[in-house]
């Protein structure tokens, strides 16, 4: 495939999941699958690549805690799956640690396109880190992209989805750097009238009428 074909948009918060038809090392995968339960999709650049193996170790050292928030992983990278299943066989022989979660093999790059995951600049033949975090519906919640030279932070990714339910059950904003069990934010009133009764209103904290924290 040609750069320019493998280069797209990228899919934005709030957009379905591109369609997809992918052969993992779980078996076939295809977009409508994701629906029914949240799902984190990250790509790697490369398998047998030090960085990315450090990734898959700490997503898997961290798996059952995306399964206790009801999240299913899904690795990407565009190797195939032959490369995929014998990276993950030598990341148990020399590290102990077994990939439970299915790897997306995309030689074509179909499918890291569809996610705007083929960067020119970084690579025209490698996926750079993303991560998407998808909800239950098949929405996508949030998007953040590192540079391949630098790992990511998989607790920080718990955060998020953390923060993301607690939105949706709540229906409120969360504060930079929070964590469960931290106030949120209740959000800004959009009438004067409403914008009286949050200054005459009791909350755990007020600092003025728009910003406004309780406990949840």
């Amino acid at each position: 495939m040609s750069t320019e074909a493998a280069v797209s948009s990228i899919p934005r918060i709030g957009d379905p999941v591109p369609e997809f038809e992918a052969i993992t090392t779980h078996g076939p995968l295809k977009s409508s699958d994701l629906k029914g339960k949240w799902t984190v999709l990250f790509s790697h650049p490369a398998d047998f690549t030090p960085v990315c193996t450090t990734e898959f170790v700490a997503f898997a050292e961290k798996a059952d805690e995306f399964a206790k928030r009801g999240v299913q992983l899904i690795g990407l990278s565009v190797d195939s799956i032959h490369s995929h299943l014998a990276w993950i066989r030598n990341i148990e022989e020399k590290l102990g640690v077994k990939i439970n979660f299915p790897i997306i093999a995309d030689l074509d790059m179909k499918v890291a396109s569809k996610f705007g995951m083929i960067h020119p600049s970084e690579s025209s033949t490698a996926a750079v880190r993303a991560v998407f975090i998808i909800d239950d519906k098949g929405i996508i919640r949030a998007l953040v992209y590192y540079p391949m030279s630098n790992g990511r932070n998989i607790d920080e990714i718990l955060r998020l989805i953390d923060a993301l339910k607690t939105s949706d059950a709540h229906g409120v904003a969360t504060p930079a750097n929070w964590r469960p069990g931290d106030k949120v934010i209740v959000p800004p009133p959009k009438t004067v009238d409403e914008m009286q009764e949050r200054l005459a209103g009791t909350y755990d904290e007020k600092i003025d009428f728009y910003l406004v924290k309780k406990s949840v």
